[in-house]
């Protein structure tokens, strides 16, 4: 039950910032927070990660659909087997995945707005957030949990 209440919070986190940062800023407007380091900026990304596959809305939403739906099959059917830091790891993946699935279908494209272009020129969301951090959390179990399990 807790990794649903988490999944729901996540994904309701991830489009209400979305929202608000369309209905704040004009596409491409950007916001210092930490100067020449953080910035809020309004970007509509028609791809994936790191703008890869723009345009592609069709093949993109196709393939995401399946790995939401073959993520969940899975869990389901490991659910008693799997770890807890697997559970939290496919729950932001799910949480992320589904959040931007849902910008995908509704607007056409992505909301992105984190800009740390001090550091590098990709700008994300939150929900590319829970996705990366659910894959750490799945290396991090198979690396280093499961590997002293041998």
């Amino acid at each position: 039950m807790i990794y649903i209440i988490l999944f729901v919070m996540l994904l309701v986190l991830d489009q209400f910032t979305k929202y608000i940062v369309e209905q704040s800023f004009y596409l491409s407007e950007s916001i210092p927070i930490i100067d020449e380091v953080f910035n809020f900026t309004y970007v509509e990304n028609r791809g994936i990660a790191f703008g890869l596959f723009q345009g592609r809305l069709s093949i993109i939403s196709i393939l995401t659909v399946v790995a939401i739906v073959a993520i969940f099959i899975y869990v389901l059917r490991n659910k008693k087997t799997l770890s807890i830091l697997e559970h939290f790891g496919y729950t932001l993946i799910l949480s992320g995945a589904v959040g931007n699935m849902i910008d995908r279908l509704f607007r056409g494209f992505v909301v992105d707005m984190l800009d740390f272009r001090g550091i590098w020129s990709f700008v994300f969301n939150l929900a590319d957030v829970w996705i990366n951090v659910g894959v750490f959390l799945l290396i991090v179990d198979y690396l280093i949990l499961r590997r002293n399990e041998k």
